[in-house]
């Protein structure tokens, strides 16, 4: 089997890479190519065909993406051109060349004002740029490669959406964390955004078992279990590397409110993700997310 990597140098990209299956023939890019990877610019539709057509992959697994939430606000043409286009392009390739795609999303295309676990089948409404530009993709692959698409195309798209995806390596916010409890007396952490952080070990995972059962579901839920705000991850981070040996002391974690801590981007407040049913149709059982950000930390000692 055939798989074309996008991202393949950021966290989750190492990540599957590292968990790649046997009897998979790897194709992986990322935007600058260099160290064994090969060069594709998700913001140019005609590369991303391109690659397709020339190497004709089985499935797509689209990890690469803009993930700079606030910057995307003042870069909004270019996030849409990586997170709604290249999984546009992608699907239009494949629709002549049979294979199937797998895009990876975001519980940000949420507004999170419901206050309980978004279910699969529930409609968009994203608040910002990027959840804007995610959601984009997301209606692509629908349109061109899900259920209702008719045709060759119809069935051949998967959209997994994740969110608060931390490993260890890469810009993530336990990494930040780590660093700030190293460097100061204290920190000041949002408390009133609740959702559930998402190892790239575990994600990366669901992202193959989709791909090596051929999952045909049409979008799937996966994250840690449990729930957590920025404030419990932090203090979490401080705790666990303290208890591993990775600082003597964490830093006093102060709650803060969105509004004392205003940023460019809107944020849902709520983006818990309902992973009941992809857990089952995956055949993966959960792992907390404080054991799974303590197994992230042990990389690091």
């Amino acid at each position: 089997m055939k798989v074309l990597l996008t991202g393949a140098a950021g966290q989750l990209g190492q990540a599957l890479r590292q968990q790649v299956p046997a009897g998979v023939e790897l194709i992986a890019t990322c935007r600058s190519g260099g160290d064994g990877l090969l060069a594709l610019d998700l913001a140019e539709a005609g590369a991303c065909r391109a690659a397709i057509r020339d190497h004709r992959p089985d499935w797509v697994l689209n990890a690469g993406a803009y993930t700079a939430v606030d910057k995307a606000e003042s870069e909004p043409e270019l996030a849409l051109a990586v997170n709604g286009g290249a999984p546009r392009a992608f699907a239009e390739a494949l629709l002549e060349t049979g294979g199937r795609l797998l895009q990876v999303s975001t519980d940000f295309v949420f507004n999170g004002s419901q206050g309980s676990p978004y279910r699969p089948e529930q409609s968009r409404d994203p608040l910002g740029v990027y959840g804007s530009s995610k959601a984009a993709g997301e209606e692509a692959v629908e349109q061109l490669l899900g259920p209702a698409a008719g045709g060759a195309g119809a069935g051949r798209g998967v959209i997994l959406r994740t969110s608060w995806v931390m490993g260890p390596v890469g810009k993530n916010f336990a990494l930040t964390m780590l660093r700030l409890h190293r460097e100061r007396q204290q920190i000041g952490v949002v408390e009133d955004q609740v959702g559930c952080p998402t190892s790239t070990h575990t994600l990366a995972a669901a992202c193959w078992r989709v791909i090596s059962a051929g999952i045909s579901a049409p979008v799937l839920h996966w994250s840690d279990a449990g729930a957590a705000s920025w404030f419990d991850v932090a203090v979490a981070v401080g705790e666990l590397a303290q208890e591993l040996g990775l600082l003597e002391q964490p830093a006093l974690v102060n709650p803060l409110t969105t509004a004392e801590y205003p940023l460019p981007a809107q944020r849902p407040s709520y983006s818990l993700l309902d992973c009941s049913s992809s857990r089952k149709a995956l055949g993966l059982a959960p792992t907390p997310w404080r054991q799974a950000l303590r197994q992230l930390l042990v990389t690091l000692q």
